[in-house]
């Protein structure tokens, strides 16, 4: 498994498998659009300051998936905090046999992340909460936190969370210490994202969209945001509990 670079994919885009090459354009085609432009303004400046990093995993619903997108975590990681201040990991999944509408695209993905944190091999940080139903939850991997944001072809009105192919970011918690209601930055780029989003997807925006640790937040809601204003009523990250299950029996 590699982690790639923009600027390596812009100069070697012919030396790529089909699919990854097509699927890396679709995502440049996204984030470039000055028509409709993406409301999310620190992926856009990762993107063209090169701060992001891109991996390629097969059909998420393979066994292999999990193994390989554990893989790329990994070595992401351990690189985060030399790639940039809007650092992210886009990672694209080939969904190209894939069907299925938005339930069972978020079915792929909460048993993905189950199954990359089976295969972790670094306790969970101390300071972040097990339980996924505490605003101070976050996915963590290798003893780093995560935001994670799902993109799936069977979107069809949060255009916002639409794309091509099966897609997970992850995005570092520190990316977050400059970007949040403590500060006068953070307040007023959260207020300009959300003029674009409204604009973008051309409805309101999702209500669980809300800060990280505000009481009535829970990050897990935002990963997979459904095509209406629904979030499901109990999170399916329940590895952790099964863990913590089986230390204690």
């Amino acid at each position: 498994m590699e982690l790639y670079t923009k600027s390596w994919m812009d100069e070697h885009g012919k030396e790529m498998e089909d699919w990854h090459r097509i699927v890396y354009a679709q995502f440049g085609a996204m984030l470039e659009d000055g028509e409709k432009p993406y409301p999310c303004i620190p992926g856009k400046q990762g993107f063209h300051q090169d701060h992001l990093r891109f991996g390629f995993v097969e059909d998420p619903t393979k066994s292999m998936a999990s193994v390989q997108l554990a893989t790329l975590l990994k070595e992401y990681g351990e690189v985060a905090r030399d790639t940039g201040k809007y650092a992210s990991l886009v990672v694209f999944f080939d969904s190209r046999t894939l069907v299925g509408d938005v339930d069972q695209y978020q079915s792929y993905f909460w048993s993905l992340l189950n199954k990359v944190h089976e295969l972790d091999e670094e306790p969970w940080p101390a300071d972040i909460p097990t339980d996924p139903h505490n605003p101070k939850w976050e996915f963590c991997f290798n003893g780093e936190p995560y935001f994670a944001f799902c993109a799936t072809p069977a979107h069809q009105i949060r255009k916002s969370r639409q794309f091509p192919c099966f897609l997970i970011a992850f995005q570092p918690r520190w990316v977050f210490d400059e970007i949040n209601a403590e500060t006068t930055f953070g307040q007023k780029l959260k207020k300009a994202i959300r003029q674009r989003l409204v604009s973008y997807d051309g409805i309101p925006a999702h209500p669980a969209l809300k800060w990280y640790g505000q009481q009535d937040n829970y990050e897990w809601e935002q990963y997979f945001l459904s095509d209406d204003e629904s979030s499901l009523s109990k999170c399916p990250f329940h590895a952790m509990k099964n863990k913590w299950k089986s230390i204690r029996s």
